[in-house]
């Protein structure tokens, strides 16, 4: 059972409710130790004066600002804490903001806010339904280990989210800081055109469970393989970036093999499988079909499963919807389409 890194009271408005804040995600990185070369000898951090080279201890040592160079204002840990925010245990929703309006830029991290008590479960679930109907956000400020934050809370099926925002002054202005941007939109055109339907083609349901950390993966693998003496596989060079004369070359064979795979899993995070039937090539008109089926968007296929009465089809993928409308495959139009009843 996880332990609550803060306890407090949520506010808004009059309404108050007691909950406890809880980390919503962990680190799943491969850890090393330093070591001497050659050795299995651990190497240890110490704090030592740059001029003396002597170690120093967690007593004697002070922070201090750089004024200019070489002169310092020195602030003790106590001077820290007087002017401190605080031990505030109150997260008070100020405003109600559209998550939309909220730049993406400004998220930090991830918690899960809990009631602190059965008997506080109401007003919990009331906060978090009133968010979930509104499409809203509370944003709010709190206090967590001498520092405040901004903080967003927002609604999710079961629990309500309190995301770390970053303050203003934080967030950089990327057309002062980056180099390089576009002047302009890019106008319609085949490569946009294209592009759209390349987009199309590889969209599909959010399933977080599809998406693998494969570089945490490959150095667990070189670790298991260093230790039992096997040869080290070397991964690929990065790809080389897209001439602008071959921009429409590249799209295009993006797209077809955007539509061969399907570009997108089944349900259960596996790679969809084509089935030996599927496998050689069609004949005549079924062929054709299928052909002109995979040049329509999402939108025009679900209307043609509509107007077929295709069953699931609300459910189903742009890749489903085409083996459902061009009759290909185990649960294909033949199988997929209500049965209906005739008057006798």
């Amino acid at each position: 059972m996880a332990r609550a890194i803060w306890t407090g009271v949520i506010t808004f408005g009059l309404v108050s409710v007691p909950v406890g804040l809880f980390t919503a995600t962990e680190d799943h990185t491969v850890h090393f130790h330093q070591l001497q070369r050659g050795t299995s000898d651990r190497i240890r951090n110490r704090r030592v004066n740059e001029r003396t080279g002597k170690e120093v201890g967690p007593d004697d040592i002070v922070k201090g600002y750089e004024v200019s160079e070489g002169e310092y204002v020195v602030v003790e840990p106590e001077e820290l804490d007087e002017v401190a925010p605080g031990r505030s245990r109150t997260l008070e929703i100020t405003d109600f903001v559209d998550l939309d309006r909220i730049e993406p830029v400004y998220f930090g991290r991830t918690y899960y806010l809990a009631p602190r008590g059965k008997e506080y479960l109401k007003v919990y679930a009331l906060l978090r339904t009133a968010l979930a109907e509104a499409g809203k956000v509370g944003v709010a400020t709190f206090v967590l280990r001498n520092r405040q934050y901004l903080t967003a809370l927002r609604a999710e099926d079961e629990v309500l989210l309190l995301q770390t925002l970053h303050w203003a002054d934080e967030v950089r202005d990327p057309v002062e800081e980056l180099p390089e941007l576009p002047s302009e939109r890019v106008g319609r055109g085949k490569e946009l055109d294209m592009a759209l339907r390349l987009v199309d083609a590889l969209s599909g349901d959010w399933e977080p469970a599809r998406y693998r950390d494969t570089y945490q993966e490959k150095v667990r693998e070189l670790v298991r393989a260093k230790a039992e003496g096997e040869e080290v596989a070397v991964a690929e060079e990065a790809p080389g970036a897209t001439n602008v004369v071959d921009l429409m070359e590249a799209l295009r064979g993006s797209l077809e093999q955007a539509q061969d795979t399907g570009g997108k899993r089944a349900a259960g995070g596996r790679k969809k499988t084509t089935a030996p039937a599927r496998s050689s090539r069609r004949a005549g008109s079924e062929s054709s079909e299928r052909e002109e089926l995979g040049e329509l968007s999402k939108a025009e296929l679900y209307r043609r499963a509509t107007e077929q009465d295709v069953a699931g089809r609300s459910r189903m993928s742009r890749r489903q919807l085409v083996d459902a409308l061009s009759g290909s495959g185990s649960g294909g139009t033949r199988g997929r389409r209500k049965k209906k009843t005739t008057a006798a």
